[in-house]
């Protein structure tokens, strides 16, 4: 069978990390990059031994030869590339945050269905072995029905330092679009994308603003001289069946981490009506009510995983070869997005938001 031909767009950062999943892929190849930053595209394909480089997006666009494009821009520039892409004919594969809002999300979608083209988010975390694991038990029915999770996502002074992060007309928002996405995404998946009715939420700068205030990001650098963006989220959500979810997410908490040189703690806690459940350990809680007996389980991976980004590449490229539904479809990501939209506005507004 043909090789997908892939161009990449935006060379400089998070590409690096899809770049072994595109290589490996037996239904794939990258054959052309995209950047606006000269140095960045010609560096980038010296090291992959891509030659078809380019600054101008159209040149990309218009290439018939094309049939996929992997957009790592700023999230500000993903909704035009990838509606156009989407328009050109090419398949899509855009990193998260799909949109930095939520009606962004919808004309991607509305594009995507009027070309018949996949359109995936990366969320890379859903293909990790440990998320994989939990995911098969949650779908076996060992927790029962979820109707209540925990999650954070939560670092010590790891502020991202570069524009692309802390301005806002490049990311469209601070550590609730950044690293929220994730956690959120997760969680959502495991409770099985329930409907959210209501969000409650904040966003927040407060430590970044502190005199001296510092980032492990690049070796313990100050502040950027502009930041507006918030550190600090938090949300109470509530869904259309019943259940609820305790949102935390900061770039910059007073808060532990478990382990030693890392910057972050990030946590699941799933309950259900049979058990409950604790990611990234993988453990399983349940009791007995006859003999009044408590028991843990202990998941254990039966196949090696790829590295996430890795795998999330492999999986895509599959899914096209397969004819096979989009394996982070936009509409979840939609879901994600309209409830990180409400925190915002329940922050602005200071009342709980319907949706």
């Amino acid at each position: 069978m043909k090789k997908l031909n892939v161009a990449c767009i935006g060379t400089g950062g998070i590409v690096n990390s899809h770049m072994p999943g595109w290589a490996e892929s037996p239904y794939a190849q990258v054959v052309m990059g995209c950047d606006i930053y000269e140095p960045s595209i010609k560096a980038w394909g010296a090291k992959y031994g891509v030659t078809n480089l380019t600054t101008n997006v159209q040149d990309v666009l218009s290439n018939p030869d094309i049939d996929v494009v992997d957009i790592c821009t700023p999230n500000m520039l993903h909704t035009d590339l990838t509606i156009a892409a989407l328009n050109a004919g090419k398949h899509v594969l855009c990193e998260k945050p799909l949109a930095p809002s939520p009606d962004d999300i919808r004309k991607m979608i509305a594009a995507r269905d009027a070309n018949g083209k996949m359109l995936m988010t990366a969320q890379h975390f859903r293909f990790s072995g440990t998320s994989q694991a939990m995911k098969a038990e949650i779908n076996s029915g060992a927790l029962g029905e979820i109707y209540h999770a925990r999650s954070w996502m939560l670092r010590r002074n790891f502020l991202p330092t570069r524009p692309t992060f802390v301005h806002k007309e490049l990311s469209g928002g601070g550590v609730c679009i950044d690293i929220g996405v994730h956690i959120l995404d997760l969680t959502l998946w495991f409770m099985g994308n329930p409907k959210p009715l209501s969000v409650s939420g904040t966003a927040r700068t407060i430590l970044a603003k502190k005199p001296g205030a510092f980032s492990a990001w690049d070796g313990g650098v100050g502040m950027p001289e502009r930041n507006d963006v918030e550190e600090l989220a938090t949300a109470f959500v509530r869904f259309e069946n019943g259940a609820s979810l305790i949102l935390e997410v900061s770039w910059m908490l007073h808060h532990d981490v478990p382990n030693p040189g890392s910057a972050e703690d990030m946590q699941m806690w799933l309950y259900g009506t049979d058990g409950g459940a604790q990611w990234p350990k993988c453990e399983v809680y349940s009791s007995n009510n006859i003999t009044r007996q408590h028991y843990n389980k202990q998941l254990r991976l039966t196949r090696d995983k790829n590295e996430a980004h890795k795998q999330e590449v492999l999986d895509f490229a599959k899914a096209l070869a397969d004819g096979a539904p989009s394996p982070v479809p936009a509409e979840q990501s939609l879901q994600v997005m309209t409830i990180l939209n409400a925190v915002y506005r329940s922050q602005t507004e200071g009342r709980e938001v319907q949706l």
